[in-house]
């Protein structure tokens, strides 16, 4: 078969191109109800697109897989910003790149904050991926990509700062065998194949820091002033700076923080 008659075969058809359309705007319109105060289901999104919902079935099986196209597009974007501001800065600088990624992550978090809700604070949207795992492994590939994103970044961090990663001797008995386990199952999200479990535990602890402190600011647990002057999620930059030995680099990257925080 000639290059042109295989590009014809594969040319998507005019029914697969109507269906790829209905979908982005299912996806469009659900992101919309998101923050919206009618509830996201697949009646209200059948409704806003001027169907019914037996309709939409035709194009979306469950409420599941409506939560599981969404989770997939919202993680795309909010990649593709981290990207674009890590990107901004050399791969022999990770520590830059960490930086400006992770506030480009906080930047569109604040902006976003039902749609970080959705993808990061929503166990429903957890248990539709596992429920469309084993017919669709793609779909799970939006969480996966984020942690891949900082896992790339870190090894570099590692290899450039030589911070220190409990053994495993100094991790408990329990959280040791616990990761061991995850790492058996192919589990483990912060998983570095060849390297010390203590190097996960680090990545878990400044996870742990930068979720908790961007969750607590987009729900509003804190006052809004402190929220809104950065103090608190400077103050975990420097927690974590401590724990990837970034040492007197710190003044430099404290600088990194003011620029690419400022409007």
């Amino acid at each position: 078969m000639t290059s042109r008659a295989k590009n014809l075969t594969s040319a998507p058809t005019r029914r697969q191109r109507q269906r790829a359309a209905t979908n982005d705007e299912i996806v469009t319109v659900a992101r919309r109800l998101l923050g919206s105060p009618e509830a996201l289901s697949l009646r209200a999104v059948a409704a806003e697109m001027g169907l019914t919902a037996p309709a939409l079935y035709r194009y979306v099986d469950s409420y599941h897989e409506l939560l599981m196209l969404v989770g997939r597009a919202i993680f795309t974007d909010v990649i593709a910003d981290m990207t674009r501001a890590r990107d901004r800065h050399g791969v022999d600088d990770p520590a830059a790149q960490i930086i400006a990624s992770t506030v480009a992550f906080r930047r569109w978090a604040l902006t976003h904050p039902a749609e970080f809700g959705l993808i990061f604070a929503n166990a429903s949207t957890a248990e539709a991926a596992e429920a469309l795992k084993p017919a669709d492994p793609s779909s799970v590939g939006g969480g996966a990509q984020f942690s891949q994103f900082y896992t790339g970044i870190f090894l570099r961090l590692w290899d450039r700062y030589h911070f220190a990663v409990p053994t495993d001797s100094n991790l408990e008995p329990a959280l040791l065998e616990r990761l061991r386990e995850l790492r058996r199952s192919g589990t483990l999200p912060c998983d570095f194949p060849g390297q010390p479990l203590g190097l996960s535990w680090i990545f878990i602890r400044c996870w742990a820091r930068l979720y908790g402190t961007i969750t607590i600011e987009i729900f509003r647990h804190m006052d809004l002033g402190v929220i809104a002057s950065g103090a608190l999620f400077r103050a975990m930059l420097e927690d974590n700076g401590r724990d990837l030995g970034f040492g007197d680099d710190w003044a430099r990257l404290r600088a990194l923080t003011e620029l690419e925080m400022s409007p």
